[in-house]
């Protein structure tokens, strides 16, 4: 990709889209994009998210790097809530100092979730067993053959319980709210834009160009000429020759289902997630 001259891009406010669920790749795409707001100086930098969430650690990484953005290189980024922005949206969203959601944006869903499928009843059925020779008694945690005993449900809960608090101190912190006050609605409820307004999630109310607008106000660009420059995920190269493979704007980030996400997790995912 042709990046405009760096005089240019002082002028222009960096636009990047994440959308879908949050994975490894998603995070890849975002912290390169990052660096390239970064590298080319552009003043701010509007972040559309419309994701139902995703990974712990993938979006605690990317909530990072947009913080690092903010205070060590004075971007001013302004994020933008889309249809959804849930959990893992919302956990990359308030590393934004200012959000501005739509009224009917479902967002919330503050909370953590991990999965693991029992088929112990049907692989007797099957005639099917396994044989387990493991190194601890809780090397085998969550394994699809058998019902968890109390004491991995325990150490279960506690990882559970740890991930929660830390997703409800980054809101505190980001939003500028008491844990407390936080607690209050971080119960995995979902709730429309206008609701995250009165519960201090959002600042404002309004489209993705009221979004853009206020990045521009915010470094001192005029609105009614600062240009959004979208970083996109490089296209293949094959798209370069093949007319009309090129036309759609690529986005960071893919739709990724269930299926999808506990392949690639070995089926025990650590969610950020709004199913």
């Amino acid at each position: 990709m042709i990046w405009p001259f760096n005089k240019k891009t002082k002028k222009q406010v960096a636009r990047i889209e994440i959308t879908g669920a949050i994975a490894g790749e998603t995070r890849k795409q975002v912290l390169k994009a990052f660096k390239v707001v970064e590298e080319k100086k552009f003043p701010a930098l509007l972040l559309r998210i419309d994701s139902p969430g995703g990974t712990v650690g993938d979006s605690q990484e990317i909530y990072a790097a947009l913080k690092r953005l903010q205070e060590e290189k004075d971007v001013k980024v302004v994020a933008s809530f889309g249809n959804i922005s849930a959990s893992g949206g919302v956990y990359i969203g308030v590393g934004a100092k200012q959000i501005v959601s739509n009224p009917g944006t479902i967002t919330g869903s503050i909370g953590v979730i991990l999965r693991g499928n029992n088929l112990e009843k049907l692989l007797d059925k099957i005639g099917v067993s396994f044989q387990t020779i493991k190194s601890g008694p809780y090397k085998d945690i969550l394994s699809f053959d058998r019902q968890l005993t109390p004491a991995e449900s325990a150490i279960l809960q506690s990882l559970i319980d740890n991930s929660y608090e830390q997703f409800v101190r980054t809101v505190a912190e980001g939003r500028n709210l008491e844990v407390e006050v936080v607690k209050t609605f971080a119960d995995g409820r979902i709730f429309t834009g206008e609701q995250a307004l009165e519960l201090g999630v959002v600042d404002r109310l309004g489209t993705e160009e009221d979004a853009r607008r206020w990045a521009a106000e915010l470094a001192g660009l005029d609105p009614e000429k600062a240009e959004c420059f979208d970083i996109e995920e490089p296209k293949p190269f094959i798209n370069r020759f093949i007319p009309g493979r090129s036309q759609t704007k690529s986005r960071i980030g893919a739709t990724i289902n269930w299926l999808d996400f506990e392949l690639t997790t070995s089926g025990q995912p650590l969610w950020l997630y709004k199913p």
